[in-house]
């Protein structure tokens, strides 16, 4: 599935609408270069569970976890992750399990430890804003997949 975003705006709505697909749970990788806009797309999707406050990268700390309402989100950024076993000095294994959603920007620094990811969305910088490519990696993935297509069916129809 490949949705455009023209803007900043869109790119947060479309992060809403995806967190809302994804429930709160699951494994969701994100990938694309830097400035790509990974840390805004999570933006959105923490506000799909009622954060309302600023959401920077944990680019040194590698996580930051969110206990929100709704929603228990664990959000990594392994840039600058110098070897995949590091996550399991801080508790990895525990943090990427099923009872929450694990949001991982980078993920290919943690190849080799990481789980397969549910669902992995690939961002592009384009002329006209972004291109986010979504792929799903489980059935988990391809229900959110799924879930998505039916908001995006809903809205135009409400439109």
């Amino acid at each position: 599935m490949d949705i455009s975003l023209p803007d900043e705006a869109a790119q947060v709505a479309f992060g809403e609408a995806l967190g809302r697909a994804l429930a709160g749970r699951g494994r969701l990788y994100l990938e694309g270069e830097l400035g790509a806009g990974k840390t805004t797309l999570t933006r959105g999707i923490l506000r799909a569970y009622g954060h309302q406050g600023a959401v920077k990268s944990p680019t040194y700390t590698l996580v930051e976890p969110y206990t929100l309402p709704t929603a228990r989100v664990n959000h990594f950024d392994l840039y600058r992750l110098g070897d995949p076993e590091e996550l399991e000095f801080i508790g990895g294994r525990e943090l990427l399990d099923d009872a929450g959603l694990s949001i991982v920007e980078w993920p290919s620094r943690g190849e080799g430890f990481l789980p397969v990811a549910d669902l992995v969305v690939t961002l592009s910088v384009v002329a006209a804003g972004r291109r986010a490519r979504l792929q799903a990696g489980t059935e988990r993935g391809r229900a959110v997949l799924a879930r998505l297509g039916d908001d995006e069916v809903e809205g135009r129809q409400s439109s």
